[in-house]
């Protein structure tokens, strides 16, 4: 009876403590939940510094408009409801604006055909040339208004916010305590691919990783260098979100009526 309780307790202690809105980011995408297009691998394995918002105007939505389609047979009312409410609160925060699919019109196709969250990160048409939509999946789990919010965050252009060039100044990286095979999503990147937009280090941004993330063995992968912060929230927009999402899309006269808070 002792040698199982013991082995019960050690499966326990070994169990990674993700959060349960986050594991589904956690996959064998680009750094767990990001679908890039051939050019943006080939821009993040050619980069020399870069940061967490997408530098390249092009991959901005056309006229700071998301135009989506939501897969109404993927889910139920109050999921749609969810999700709508996501795109709601990204939109009252920001110049940026969501308008449902009209006809064939291209757009982000929010569906749950896999398992998983993941999307595809900026505008990516120009990188189909018969005008492929792009995806974002919510899987089992993944139906939560920050894990909407995240995802979206990636279709309008971002990527992770422990990925940015300074990182090493506020977290520490515990590389042995990453699973085997997954260490490249914890690489900073390295050219101007992407920017900040001059907006400081945030650990409480809606794109930051937890502290398991990608954990073998249950211990810390990530480690903020500030005592009593938490990372890994999945609420709501951050102020430094909403500072860098406007930077990246609004004119000054628009980011002049966006509330900031």
């Amino acid at each position: 009876m002792f040698i199982i309780l013991s082995a019960i307790l050690l499966i326990s202690v070994k169990a990674a403590p993700v959060p349960d809105e986050l594991v589904g980011e956690y996959g064998d995408k680009f750094e767990g939940d990001m679908l890039l297009t051939e050019k943006q691998k080939l821009a993040i394995n050619n980069a020399i510094q870069s940061r967490n918002g997408l530098k390249n105007d092009t991959l901005r939505w056309p006229n700071r408009t998301v135009v989506y389609h939501i897969e109404e047979d993927d889910f139920d009312d109050e999921e749609i409801e969810v999700i709508l409410g996501g795109l709601s609160e990204l939109s009252n925060k920001s110049c940026v604006e969501f308008r449902a699919r009209e006809g064939n019109e291209y757009a982000v196709i929010i569906e749950s055909s896999a398992n998983g969250c993941f999307s595809s990160v900026g505008f990516s048409k120009g990188d189909h040339e018969d005008g492929i939509n792009q995806v974002l999946n919510l899987g089992k789990g993944c139906i939560r208004q920050g894990v909407v919010i995240h995802e979206m965050l990636h279709t309008l252009g971002f990527y992770h916010m422990q990925s940015t060039y300074d990182r090493d100044d506020f977290v520490k990286i515990v590389w042995e305590n990453i699973a085997s095979g997954h260490e490249h999503n914890f690489e900073m990147y390295k050219n101007d691919t992407v920017t900040d937009f001059g907006v400081p280090y945030d650990y409480g941004s809606v794109m930051h990783y937890s502290e398991h993330a990608f954990s073998k063995n249950g211990e810390k992968t990530i480690i903020p260098l500030q005592e009593n912060v938490k990372i890994g929230q999945r609420d709501a927009l951050s102020v430094s979100d909403i500072e860098k999402l406007n930077k990246m899309y609004c004119t000054d006269e628009n980011l002049a009526r966006v509330p900031l808070k």
